[in-house]
C-alpha cells in the first residue's frame, strides 16, 4: 500500500511540476522580447512576461538558459518521416527495396532527431509507398512508446491513376505506388473516405505531376475531381493540401478549395493574388530543391546557380511580394532529418526577414493547422517551448543551436 501511495504522489508530482525559463530574450510567436521569463505548470504555460511581474508557487525549478533565446516549438510543415536522403538511396529504390517495417524503424530514429533539432510538430504529407506507418508512428508517440513530436499525418496521399510512380516497367509488372491512384469523382470520394477512416488528419493530393519519368509536371486531377476531395474532407472536419507547381495544378488546387499549395514553383503573379484573396498559404520548400539540385552535381561553393534554383528564387519573391501566407517546411526527409533549420536559412537567402521567418514556423504554422495551443508563449498554451543559443532574430542560423526542448511539458533536451 505504502509504494502504491508513494507511486500515486510521484506520477501527481510530475503531472503538477512547475519551472521557471529564464533566458536572455524570449520570441513569443510574434515579437522578441528582453528581461521576459516563462512559467510553466504541468504542460500549460501560467506566465509570460517580466522578471519582475512572476508570482512563482512552492516547489518551482528554475532553469537559467543565459546567452538563449526561448521561443515556441518549432512547427515543421511538410516533411516525410519515413523517407531519408536521396543520396543514400533513392526514392524508387526506399519505395521498392525497403519494407514498412525497416521504414518504420528509420521513422523512430528521424522523428527523434526532429524533436532533438526543435521540431515539437510535423506535419507528415505523404508515407511514400508505406501506407498508413505515419499513422501508426504517430499513434506509438501518443501513447508515449517512442519520442517524437506532435504528428499530423495525410497517410498514403492521392494521385491520379498512371500519375506517380516509381515507373519505368513493362505494362505486366505490378510494383508498389508512392501513393494511392484514383480516378474519377466517386472514386476519388472513396480514396478520401478510406484515408481518413484509416486515421489520416488531413488529404494530400497531387494536383499535378510527370505522367512519364523525365516530362515537365501536367495538371493530373479534373476541377471536379478536386471539387469533390476537398468537400469530403471538409464535411468530415478535415482539410486538403495540394502538391502543385504548375500554373494550371495550382490554379485548380485553389478553386478547388485546397488550404495549402505545397511547392508551388511555377506560381505567377495572378496565381499568388488568387492565393491571398482566399487565404491559402504556400510552402515553398526550398530546402528539397536546394538538396536534390546538389545531389545531381551542383556544387553551391563554386558553381553558378542552376536555372531551377533561379526559378525558385524567382518564384519565392513574387510570393513574398504578393503577400501570399508563407508556411514553413522544407520537405524535410528529402534530405537528412533533424536538418530543418536549412528551410529558414534558405528563406532568409531568398529574401525573407529573420523575424518573418520565426512566425512562419511557428504561430503562422500553428493558425494554418488550426493548433489553437500551439505556436506562441503565451498563457494557457501547450508548453512546447524551445531555446537556442544566441538571438535568431538577428542571425537565423543559430536556429541550428537548439540547447532545450519541452513538449507538453516534459523536457527532453537540456
Amino acid at each position: 500500500m505504502k509504494s502504491i501511495l508513494y507511486l500515486f504522489l510521484f506520477s501527481t508530482s510530475l503531472c503538477f511540476a512547475q519551472t521557471l525559463l529564464k533566458p536572455d530574450q524570449v520570441f513569443d510567436g510574434t515579437e522578441l522580447h528582453t528581461n521576459w521569463v516563462v512559467l510553466v505548470e504541468g504542460n500549460q504555460i501560467t506566465y509570460v512576461g517580466n522578471a519582475n511581474g512572476v508570482s512563482l508557487p512552492n516547489n518551482t525549478t528554475e532553469i537559467n538558459l543565459a546567452g538563449s533565446t526561448l521561443m515556441p516549438g518549432i512547427i515543421e510543415g511538410h516533411s516525410h518521416v519515413l523517407l531519408h536522403p536521396y543520396n543514400e538511396t533513392d526514392w524508387n529504390d526506399q519505395v521498392l527495396k525497403e519494407s514498412p517495417v525497416e521504414r518504420a524503424v528509420r521513422g523512430t530514429v528521424h522523428i527523434k532527431n526532429s524533436l532533438m533539432a526543435g521540431v515539437t510538430t510535423m506535419r507528415d504529407l505523404g508515407a511514400e509507398g508505406a501506407g498508413y506507418t505515419d499513422v501508426y508512428l504517430k499513434k506509438t508517440i501518443e501513447d508515449g512508446i517512442i519520442d517524437g513530436p506532435r504528428l499530423l499525418v495525410a497517410g498514403p496521399a492521392i494521385v491520379a491513376t498512371g500519375a506517380y510512380g516509381p515507373k519505368g516497367f513493362h505494362d505486366g509488372v505490378t510494383v508498389p505506388l508512392g501513393a494511392e491512384p484514383a480516378s474519377g469523382v466517386d472514386e476519388c470520394i472513396e480514396t478520401v473516405r478510406r484515408q481518413m477512416g484509416n486515421g489520416a488528419d488531413l488529404i494530400k493530393i497531387y494536383a499535378d505531376y510527370r505522367w512519364t519519368p523525365g516530362a515537365a509536371s501536367k495538371p493530373t486531377f479534373l476541377q471536379e475531381e478536386i471539387n469533390a476531395m476537398v468537400a469530403t474532407a471538409t464535411t468530415a472536419g478535415k482539410y486538403v493540401v495540394a502538391h502543385a507547381s504548375t500554373p494550371e495544378g495550382m490554379k485548380r488546387a485553389i478553386l478547388g478549395g485546397v488550404e495549402t499549395i505545397e511547392h508551388g514553383d511555377g506560381g505567377t503573379p495572378e496565381i499568388f493574388k488568387m492565393m491571398k484573396e482566399k487565404g491559402v498559404g504556400l510552402c515553398p520548400t526550398l530546402a528539397a530543391g536546394d538538396a536534390i539540385t546538389q545531389y545531381r552535381g551542383w556544387n553551391k561553393a563554386t558553381d553558378p546557380e542552376p536555372e531551377r534554383i533561379q526559378q525558385k528564387r524567382k518564384s519565392f519573391k513574387l510570393a513574398l511580394d504578393s503577400g501570399v501566407k508563407i508556411v514553413f517546411g522544407g520537405d524535410v526527409g528529402v534530405f537528412t532529418h533533424g536538418e530543418n533549420y536549412r528551410e529558414m536559412e534558405l528563406m532568409v537567402d531568398y529574401g525573407m526577414k529573420p523575424l518573418s521567418v520565426l512566425k512562419s514556423a511557428t504561430s503562422g504554422n500553428a493558425s494554418m493547422f488550426h493548433l489553437n495551443q500551439l505556436g506562441s508563449l503565451k498563457k494557457g498554451f501547450l508548453a512546447d517551448i524551445i531555446a537556442v543559443k544566441g538571438n535568431p532574430v538577428q542571425d537565423i542560423s543559430v536556429i541550428k543551436n537548439v540547447s532545450f526542448v519541452m513538449k507538453d511539458g516534459l523536457i527532453y533536451k537540456e
